[in-house]
């Protein structure tokens, strides 16, 4: 679909160069749809095309509505693992994407080498209607504790630990309580919406961190902790597959932070579906190996 491919791809070459077609034949697309949508789509910023907000709103529902079509000419009276052209979905954050979705990639290009699998981005807004998003998306890979109404089961535990700089003067080999709140926070997923469990719970043991930095990428968390006083919860896992650095210290959180179980999620009108239920099983086995690592 041209409008799917100009908006992902932000370039009329490139779009075309997906869809197979010249570049005049795209241009004109955008034409057309620039006078339906009454709207620019792609605006010209230097060298390069940002989507207009109308365009930006425009590309999740046109995923979407793709989404469900393929869903719909996609079904099979059998289906064949090995033979299946389809398209699974995974929301994850980039923790869960370090951790898990490179193990589901490695089993599904095994036992499904002509399947293709899509990482969407896991951020604040769609796990405010996670109920709605999940009828175009196979599964969401998150910890207990942010959405209700849909089914889940778990795939593996993780835990919090602090995050400081190797620098940091007013920290030694153990961070004081007193310091969880005296000192400034980086923090992810932080807002009027939520938090991180792990930042939650601070808050129910009453401490009342003074948060500094938000950012909804984890992996960016020690480049914010690294030469300041800040510190930061961060997952045990992730730390472990992360390259190692020498400006930041890793210290037992000196309170208990919660448990971390990451489950994965969907809506239960995918709960027969017996090709959904085979990619369930496939993400819970590679749940199970990075487990057994």
């Amino acid at each position: 679909m041209a409008l799917d491919a100009l908006l992902r791809q932000r370039s009329v070459s490139k779009a075309a160069q997906e869809m197979g077609v010249g570049q005049p034949a795209m241009s004109a697309s955008l034409a057309r749809l620039r006078r339906h949508f009454g709207d620019e789509l792609l605006a010209r910023a230097g060298n390069q095309y940002l989507l207009t907000p109308l365009a930006a709103e425009l590309r999740e529902r046109t995923w979407m509505a793709i989404a469900g079509a393929e869903r719909v000419f996609g079904l099979q009276r059998e289906f064949d693992p090995a033979s299946t052209p389809r398209d699974f979905s995974l929301m994850v954050s980039d923790y869960a994407e370090t951790v898990l979705a490179t193990a589901v990639v490695d089993r599904l290009a095994r036992e499904a080498p002509r399947a293709r699998l899509r990482l969407i981005g896991n951020v604040v807004q769609p796990l405010d209607r996670a109920d709605a998003r999940m009828l175009s998306t196979d599964l969401v890979i998150m910890p207990h504790g942010f959405v209700t109404d849909l089914h889940s089961q778990a795939l593996y535990d993780d835990e919090w630990v602090c995050l400081v700089a190797a620098d940091n003067e007013a920290v030694g080999e153990v961070l004081p309580m007193e310091h969880l709140q005296a000192l400034p926070w980086v923090a992810t997923f932080h807002s009027s919406v939520g938090t991180t469990h792990g930042m939650a719970e601070l808050r129910v043991k009453g401490i009342e961190p003074h948060v500094q930095v938000v950012t909804d990428h984890f992996l960016t968390v020690p480049g914010h902790v690294a030469g300041s006083n800040r510190i930061a919860l961060l997952q045990r896992r992730l730390l472990h597959l992360m390259p190692h650095r020498e400006d930041v210290r890793v210290l037992p959180c000196p309170v208990d932070a919660g448990p971390l179980s990451v489950a994965m999620w969907w809506h239960p009108v995918y709960d027969d579906d017996p090709v959904h239920t085979w990619f369930r099983d496939v993400v819970l086995r590679a749940a199970h190996e990075i487990s057994g690592r």
